[in-house]
């Protein structure tokens, strides 16, 4: 009943917003709307309000759910009129939509009709329509979030992602007050959305809170990591039955970790085992139950991992590996930087390219003088975005800075091994199509490259056919990268790895 008199009061207030023409609200200096909740009626239709920004503005696309049509989706600095329109909707449902302009966000609130609360498993909230309001219950499976009250609500059916948790009044950003552990039953109310492919409920408002009558309390060690070497973790519990706790390791994981002993009692100890690890790291995530005396199932979670070694790889098999908890070490150019701030980039070697969701922590790609070129050894795991790879966690093992120059600043270098240098110029000549000898000339001087291959990395085979591959000839302009050496006398660039091509006009 709270939610319905909670929406009817909002819709109310959208309804009177968009009959008035001085009810304009002012939130932002770079940009005002005149009402910053749009109703649609139930049966369908549209409704307009007017931005008045300072500089160029635009809705945030992914948040925008199918059944909503804005028009226009961006526009400049000045009033535009903005029109929101949507088919018929007999549950009624609303969404919250983004404005941003400069540096700043504004929020837009759009209902259509009162929603109504729809009782579902995880499987059907998935499965149903956006913007609808669904009740669900289930076990808390995981906490990602304490401030926002973020998480993962999983039941027989599947597991929901829970985008934002109301406390008892209402409030956003207070989680922690309502108690929410890991292994409680909950039942929890809120309205679907698809944020970049990914199912949520949205500032769920909590209905019923069952305690897990059985909890992980402490972990020995600590951090429950078991050497590369092998050895225990003992997890201890507190259970509140007299039924006993069971515990279930996943199939998939019963290679590598098992049970030594598990004492009983209000207070049981298990002790897990694995042995040495020859692999990289792992981790398992194993189940207790226990049921109370009408057969209610309750259940605690906790995590095992194991340190293991790193995996040096090509970015090919870094690619062909699976997601896990695997660390990877992968060295390579970086082909391009797509933020800078978080270090997100596209690392290349010789035999593919892979993208690097974030190097370190926000403001070390930075810190560190990265760019665009430079060469880099990075240690992290193999993750999954939408169907593709990348590497998640990425720590920055090595750098060796690349220089970008003329062919004559080039040419006055010392030589040295370990100086890299980026050249770009047009092909004059080839001298070796096979291996990539070549002579570059830009507006300044000429050099010799003493080879151009692939990537980093290559070696045998792998370093030969490079200009054929690519349809690279003379004429056409290239940027290698190579160190600087001597041979009879002549300067030239050597073990020259491609970076960048342009075919001649």
């Amino acid at each position: 009943m709270k939610l319905k008199y909670f929406l009817s009061f909002f819709a109310l207030v959208a309804l009177l917003s968009s009959c008035s023409d001085d009810d304009a609200i002012t939130l932002l200096d770079e940009i005002q709307v005149s009402s910053s909740y749009v109703s649609i009626d139930v049966n369908g239709g549209s409704n307009t309000i007017t931005v008045n920004a300072k500089e160029a503005w635009s809705f945030d696309e992914a948040e925008i759910p199918a059944w909503l049509t804005i028009s226009p989706m961006n526009g400049g600095a000045g009033e535009t009129k903005v029109t929101f329109t949507a088919p018929a909707a007999p549950d009624g449902r609303n969404t919250v939509l983004h404005i941003a302009c400069a540096d700043k966000s504004q929020t837009v609130n759009v209902i259509q009709g009162l929603a109504v609360v729809h009782n579902a498993t995880c499987a059907e909230v998935l499965e149903g329509p956006e913007s609808k309001n669904y009740r669900v219950t289930g076990t808390v499976a995981s906490i990602v979030n304490t401030t926002y009250g973020n998480w993962y609500l999983r039941d027989e059916t599947g597991e929901v992602y829970i985008y934002g948790t109301l406390d008892a009044k209402g409030n956003e950003k207070n989680f922690l007050s309502l108690g929410l552990e890991v292994g409680d039953i909950v039942t929890v109310e809120g309205p679907k959305s698809v944020y970049n492919g990914t199912v949520e409920l949205v500032n769920v408002t909590v209905v019923k809170i069952q305690k897990s009558l059985v909890k992980v309390e402490a972990y020995d060690p600590s951090d429950a990591t078991i050497p590369v070497e092998g050895g225990n973790v003992a997890v201890n519990l507190s259970c509140k039955t007299s039924n006993g706790v069971s515990v279930e390791i996943p199939e998939e994981e019963r290679s590598w970790l098992s049970i030594v002993s598990v004492t009983g009692g209000s207070e049981p100890v298990v002790t897990f085992r694995a042995g040495a690890n020859a692999g990289g790291d792992r981790s398992a995530v194993v189940v207790f139950k226990t049921t109370d005396d009408n057969g209610v199932e309750y259940t605690a979670e906790a995590t095992i991992y194991q340190k293991g070694s790193i995996v040096e790889c090509s970015v090919a098999d870094f690619l062909a590996a699976p997601t896990g908890d695997t660390q990877y070490r992968i060295t390579g150019v970086i082909a391009s930087v797509a933020n800078a701030s978080y270090g997100n980039i596209y690392l290349r070697d010789w035999s593919g390219e892979t993208y690097v969701y974030g190097i370190g922590a926000k403001g070390d790609f930075e810190a560190a003088g990265l760019k665009a070129g430079d060469i880099v050894t990075l240690v992290g795991k193999r993750g999954e975005y939408k169907g593709t790879a990348q590497m998640t966690g990425a720590i920055l093992e090595d750098v060796k800075h690349v220089t970008a120059v003329t062919i004559d600043e080039f040419l006055d270098k010392e030589d040295n091994p370990d100086v890299y240098y980026m050249l770009t110029g047009t092909i004059t000549e080839v001298a070796n199509p096979t291996y990539g000898n070549l002579y570059l000339e830009d507006a300044t001087n000429n050099v010799y490259v003493y080879g151009c291959y692939p990537g980093w990395g290559a070696t045998g085979d792998n370093r030969k056919n490079l200009l054929e591959t690519l349809g690279i000839g003379v004429g056409d302009e290239l940027s290698v990268i190579g160190v600087k050496s001597t041979y009879r006398d002549t300067p030239q660039l050597a073990n020259g790895i491609y970076f960048s091509h342009s075919k001649a006009q």
